[in-house]
């Protein structure tokens, strides 16, 4: 009977999540915004090390680094200057990555693609001008960072498909074999860069001549408002953490199916605290955010997907009580260490957990109980929002914890959820290592007889 409704269980997962989860994870457009926001990561983590610079939580180095200073300008703008410098143009090289992996997909070059995209995003964005002797014109960081997130992954998309097209269509100019290929490649992107620049030279046309105002809050107010549903709300961000964990059940990076989708808002959520928090402004009441990118990373699956980090410290604890199966003492040393730096791939496939019957149950309870805990203790004010800082999906809990709220109760709310997360985990664990050490023991019947 038990069988049988294993069986179910497993077969309904595999019929009904195994086909989407399939499609999703060979999407095109997914794959490019994955790789198009996998391009932007070392200028968030460098813009983070500084913003933590400018506010590391002792009095004594702020009023420092706000004193010092030459020709006027304080160390402290400068690190301020840094941290816009890349956390602060994540739209913009999302754009650029985006568009250039859309268009390898197709075989074709992605760096040219990825040019011309650059260039789109700057005609649709709306410029800010100086009066005076010599009037200037320059750019928004705001709409050049997260803030233009959703217009940088719209772009990217259409300007590499449309790019694709054009070269896949044979719809360029050919160069003789005898000139180098960086100029023949030049030469080839002319006449799809032309249609595209255009393309969007027309779209800022109309915002300009219609009063609507600009591309990036319109994308926003449409956009915003629904993937916020899942993205920035608790119940939502509930769904998307189940969802990822059964998808890794059957065998599917969870995360590269479901939270590719929902990480633009996550990453929007970031960069409107880290403005917030560099305005000494970090509070729900001036519209800060509780779900952001570092919340899910640091806070909701530490370990892994899956929380996993909770099953390796109660491996850790049978091996060290002497009651582990001679698979589980094997396995320690191979999921321990990884797991304190969020890898999680030695437990999913080592253990294993995927089709795991026995550990599906907390396998999505441990990271839909962090979701809640972390939820309620920042919504109350118990611990501080996450500041916009992002630090590496490696960096180990408590570590992490402290970095992304600016304070030690950020590591404490992660030490609190990873002993939950082990008591979670343990008396599941203790069914498979019962049953591994039956095992074990007919395998030594056997070989005596």
């Amino acid at each position: 009977m038990a069988d049988s409704k294993k069986v179910g269980v497993s077969g309904i997962i595999e019929k009904y999540l195994m086909p989407v989860a399939t499609t999703l994870s060979r999407f095109k457009p997914l794959i490019a915004i994955r790789d198009g926001i996998t391009t932007t990561i070392p200028l968030i983590i460098v813009g983070s090390f500084f913003m933590i610079l400018a506010n590391f939580p002792v009095a004594a180095w702020t009023a420092w680094i706000g004193s010092v200073s030459m020709h006027g300008v304080a160390l402290l703008s400068i690190f301020t200057k840094i941290t816009n410098g890349s956390f602060g143009l994540l739209g913009l090289i999302g754009c650029f990555g985006i568009a250039s992996s859309y268009a390898e997909q197709f075989h074709t070059d992605g760096k040219s693609a990825g040019i011309i995209a650059v260039a789109s995003y700057f005609v649709v964005t709306p410029s800010i001008f100086t009066g005076g002797k010599a009037p200037a014109e320059g750019m928004p960081y705001d709409f050049l960072g997260s803030k233009g997130l959703f217009v940088g992954i719209i772009i990217g998309l259409l300007a590499g498909g449309i790019f694709q097209w054009f070269i896949n269509h044979d719809v360029q100019i050919h160069m003789p074999d005898s000139v180098p290929p960086a100029i023949g490649k030049s030469f080839s992107a002319l006449i799809p860069g032309f249609a595209i620049i255009t393309l969007f030279g027309a779209v800022y046309a109309l915002f300009s001549w219609t009063g609507l105002g600009n591309i990036h809050l319109l994308i926003m107010h449409i956009l915003s408002k629904p993937l916020g549903l899942l993205g920035d709300t608790l119940g939502g961000t509930l769904v998307i953490t189940f969802l990822n964990s059964a998808f890794w059940f059957v065998g599917i990076h969870g995360a590269n199916v479901v939270n590719n989708m929902i990480q633009p808002v996550w990453l929007m959520n970031s960069g409107a605290n880290l403005k917030l928090a560099q305005a000494g402004k970090l509070t729900l009441g001036h519209g800060a955010h509780i779900i952001t990118e570092p919340f899910i990373d640091n806070f909701v699956f530490m370990g892994g997907g899956g929380a996993t980090l909770g099953l390796v410290l109660g491996i850790g604890i049978l091996v060290l009580m002497h009651r582990a199966s001679k698979q589980l003492e094997t396995l320690a040393p191979l999921t321990i260490v990884p797991g304190l730096f969020n890898i999680n791939e030695p437990t999913m496939f080592g253990m294993p957990i995927v089709l795991n019957m026995t550990l599906i149950i907390p396998f999505i309870l441990a990271p839909m109980w962090n979701t809640l805990t972390t939820y309620i203790v920042m919504a109350t004010g118990l611990v501080p929002l996450t500041t916009g800082t992002m630090v590496s999906w490696t960096m180990p809990p408590i570590i992490s914890g402290f970095l992304t709220t600016n304070s030690f109760t950020g590591s404490l709310i992660q030490i609190f959820n990873i002993v939950i997360d082990t008591l979670i985990y343990l008396p599941f664990l203790l069914v498979v290592n019962k049953s591994q050490k039956t095992e074990e023991a007919g395998q030594a019947d056997e070989q005596a007889a």
